[in-house]
């Protein structure tokens, strides 16, 4: 199964991992991508940089951020491969226990039944 995992910090935009966090961080990725378990990951630049596209009747509405509410922005993705939910949350705490305080959204991704 596959599940994507949105990751919201608690932190303020923009405030950058201290470098122990980093460390932590790199090892829990390069052992993650090695076992199987993790199959991409990038975290995002500030909400200064991106826009959100909302369509309405047919209409389309860009807005720029910055966005206001923090709470909803995303911090990163991961996209892993895990056999149950129970897994992904569990590789999910892992990954909390590093990055601090915040929110992750795991959602698993439709997989086409094999014919």
């Amino acid at each position: 199964m596959r599940f994507l995992c949105l990751y919201k910090p608690a932190k303020d935009e923009g405030t950058p991992p201290r470098q122990e966090e980093m460390a932590e961080m790199g090892k829990l990725i390069e052992e993650s991508f090695k076992s199987g378990i993790l199959l991409a990951t990038e975290g995002c630049l500030p909400s200064a940089l991106g826009a959100r596209v909302r369509k309405t009747n047919g209409s389309f509405k860009v807005t720029d951020g910055p966005f206001t509410e923090a709470k909803e922005l995303v911090g990163g993705f991961a996209l892993i491969h895990t056999k149950s939910k129970d897994e992904a949350v569990a590789f999910t705490k892992k990954f909390m226990n590093i990055a601090g305080d915040g929110e992750v959204e795991i959602r698993q991704v439709f997989e086409q039944p094999a014919k």
